[in-house]
């Protein structure tokens, strides 16, 4: 599953500077920057192994997209998107590795200023050091040899030449498996550097008065269905991987044939809450807490929600956001007890043990209802057509109120009501 991710994050990558070759003219700028990064490593468990200062050696290909002519381009400001491929040094070699990184990326501009912008990629890292429960017990950041790693970054452009453009930049890095084996603290750093973009000599023409296209605001409504395979652990005595099913039903609408918001209901069914009550497991024994979850093992079994969900369409690509209320997930209970107790709470737990088992207190309930979910897409036919039908295959995290749930691959459809011209954007 997580090969599958990496393959589908690098053919996204990829496919950004693909579809610009109908599109761009020749002085589109093709930028590359090599950038350095120093910063903290913050610690993901008790006994983490010592360490230094986290380093970074990172180098990103993008496009800016000031004279694309498509309409997502000109309503996001001419941001630039990309791939960033970088080497991590966490600062302890032999217990914490290092890391190597695919990151697609969007950056765009803060406060109308093309000196400071935002950047935030998604991505898959490869670790060369994981947790071992005997020659590496004290990393419990990472279990796996794939992650997902997740940047948010800022940049401010601090001089300027004709082919570089220096820039200082201050950020958050994450990297962790999406809940696919235990433990999972993941990795969370703060870092600042320096970077260099080098480009062409060519100027941004997109936004001159004489080369400004006239685009119709617009908006029209649409329905989608996805279904989704995703895969997770349940706890450190569980700790094989086992499937979550997934089918949701949206209604929204799309703006300008950038923006995207939507509603709809989901419903899941989590193989490893089920397997644990037909299996008979300690907690739903009979005379146990959860006994009464047997009597109906698929529903328990079962989540239902509701969401709202945003996304920027980049044509064939969309970067999703996705939260949602869970109005049935009572297995979550039985996944709470095991997980927030002691560090390892053993598979079998015998009747008025000692063992501490997680308390149902306030985080319990935020987590138990709240429901996110963030990914990429990859659409078929472009969406800058406004095409009626339109299939898309997509890879994403999904979380209980940011806390890694699974990791899913999932394939929809979409379909696409009448399209609705406005008044012509204003030009001035």
């Amino acid at each position: 599953m997580k090969k599958t991710i990496l393959t589908f994050f690098l053919l996204f990558s990829f496919g950004l500077f693909a579809q610009q070759s109908d599109s761009l003219s020749k002085k589109s700028n093709f930028i590359i920057s090599p950038e350095v990064l120093l910063g903290i490593t913050a610690e993901a468990n008790s006994y983490f192994p010592d360490h230094g200062l986290q380093s970074q050696a990172i180098v990103s290909f993008g496009w800016e997209h000031d004279n694309n002519p498509q309409e997502w381009a000109h309503r996001l400001k001419g941001p630039r998107t990309g791939i960033s491929i970088g080497y991590t040094d966490f600062g302890n070699t032999e217990n914490l590795g290092s890391a190597i990184s695919v990151l697609p990326f969007i950056e765009f501009n803060a406060f109308k200023s093309k000196k400071l912008t935002i950047q935030v990629g998604t991505g898959a890292s490869y670790f060369t050091k994981k947790y071992d429960p005997i020659t590496n017990p004290n990393n419990e950041a990472v279990t796996t040899d794939f992650t997902w790693s997740f940047k948010l970054f800022s940049h401010y452009s601090v001089f300027s030449t004709n082919k570089i453009d220096w820039r200082a930049g201050i950020g958050y890095s994450h990297h962790s498996n999406g809940h696919t084996r235990l433990p999972n603290q993941g990795f969370n750093s703060f870092l600042i550097g320096v970077s260099a973009d080098i480009k062409n000599n060519s100027k941004p023409t997109f936004y001159s008065e004489e080369n400004k296209p006239i685009f119709l605001d617009n908006r029209y409504s649409y329905f989608a269905i996805r279904t989704g395979l995703g895969v997770q652990t349940l706890g450190k005595a569980f700790n094989d991987k086992k499937g979550v099913y997934a089918f949701s039903g949206e209604y929204g609408r799309v703006y300008n044939n950038t923006y995207k918001v939507g509603v709809g209901m989901y419903y899941r069914f989590y193989r490893h809450y089920y397997d644990y009550m037909t299996n008979n497991e300690s907690l739903v024994q009979d005379g146990r807490e959860f006994d009464s979850f047997k009597e109906n093992p698929t529903w328990s079994a079962s989540n239902l929600g509701v969401f709202v969900t945003g996304e920027v369409l980049l044509n064939h690509f969309g970067i999703n956001l996705q939260i949602g209320f869970n109005i049935h997930k009572p297995a979550y209970n039985i996944d709470w007890r095991i997980n927030q107790g002691w560090d390892v709470v053993p598979r079998v737990i015998p009747e008025n043990s000692a063992i501490v088992l997680g308390e149902f207190d306030t985080k319990f309930k935020l987590k138990k209802h709240i429901s996110s979910r963030l990914g990429l897409k990859y659409y078929i036919i472009g969406t800058r057509k406004s095409p009626q039908h339109n299939f898309f295959i997509g890879a994403n995290l999904n979380a209980n109120l940011g806390q890694a749930d699974y990791t899913e691959l999932s394939f929809g459809y979409v379909h696409s009501f009448s399209f609705k011209k406005e008044k012509p954007l204003s030009t001035k």
